[in-house]
């Protein structure tokens, strides 16, 4: 810390002073000219609120919606990452049907609203594959299971179980797309002449990505990988338009029974921010090692 204010120059005091004015100018004009009543004391209750029938302190809306948002942000990159790089080998395959169709896939996704991409994923899609698979009535039956604490711990409440792989699928699609074009570009970046000297010693198509194209594109893309998981993150905010009681979801809903209209959102902020900036300093650690 004392390494760090060693470096600060006269103009980053002077970046802060704005920045910490015109806050407080907002939280007055907020005040003032909107009559707007702040009522922080109430928030804390809705992070963590102590459960009296059992004596300790339980996760309110807030923490809910939290932890509902990172389960989903860590399935939804897992799902996305896979897709992205299989769509990524298909973009530079030699068959041309093979690469085309890739290609129309990140594409479409590419040039599409994201909110009307998941529309249309989840209607035409996701809820169609959770009604042939039978899923709401299975994870109800887990639901009503005593010992369900692993399921509980990886997926949340059971009984919204369809509602949170529904938010996971259209997000891994919608996500797959960029990192398809992202590992794409790491694997063209190699140089032709390792391809065509691994193809030199008999090396077939599959070996050739395994050992030598992948390893080494993986590393070059793992910046902007990061960089589409942070916006992962945020994205994931959009799956609340299909009742995925995510982050923002439960903050609507905070709003709507409370009236606590700038708290519950400027909470929801810092959070995503708590998320997203601590996820940019450990990637950046991963670059720098």
């Amino acid at each position: 810390m004392r390494n760090l204010i060693k470096r600060l120059h006269w103009m980053d005091y002077l970046m802060l002073f704005v920045l910490v004015a015109a806050t407080a100018a907002i939280v007055v004009r907020v005040g003032g000219v909107l009559n707007y009543d702040w009522r922080w004391e109430k928030i804390p209750n809705y992070i963590f609120r102590y459960k009296e029938s059992e004596e300790r302190w339980v996760a309110n809306l807030l923490v809910q919606g939290l932890v509902a948002t990172v389960r989903i942000s860590i399935y939804a990159s897992i799902l996305a990452l896979i897709l992205g790089v299989i769509l990524g080998v298909a973009r530079c395959s030699a068959n041309l049907t093979i690469r085309m169709l890739a290609r129309t896939y990140l594409e479409f996704l590419r040039n599409v609203p994201p909110v009307v991409v998941i529309f249309i994923f989840f209607f035409f899609l996701s809820e169609q594959l959770i009604v042939a698979l039978n899923m709401e009535s299975w994870a109800r039956g887990i639901a009503r299971q005593e010992n369900n604490a692993v399921w509980t711990f990886l997926f949340g409440d059971m009984r919204r179980f369809p509602a949170l792989i529904s938010g996971v699928i259209v997000l891994a699609l919608f996500e797959s797309a960029f990192v398809g074009e992202i590992v794409r570009a790491g694997i063209q970046s190699i140089d032709r002449g390792q391809r065509e000297a691994a193809r030199s010693i008999g090396m077939s198509w599959f070996q050739e990505m395994r050992f030598i194209v992948l390893p080494q594109a993986l590393r070059k893309v793992l910046p902007p990988l990061a960089n589409q998981f942070i916006s992962l993150v945020k994205d994931s905010s959009l799956v609340s338009l299909i009742s995925v009681p995510d982050l923002t979801f439960k903050t609507v809903e905070l709003v709507a029974s409370t009236r606590l209209i700038f708290e519950a959102w400027l909470t929801a902020a810092a959070f995503y921010f708590v998320i997203c900036f601590g996820l940019s300093l450990l990637f950046r650690r991963l670059e720098n090692k």
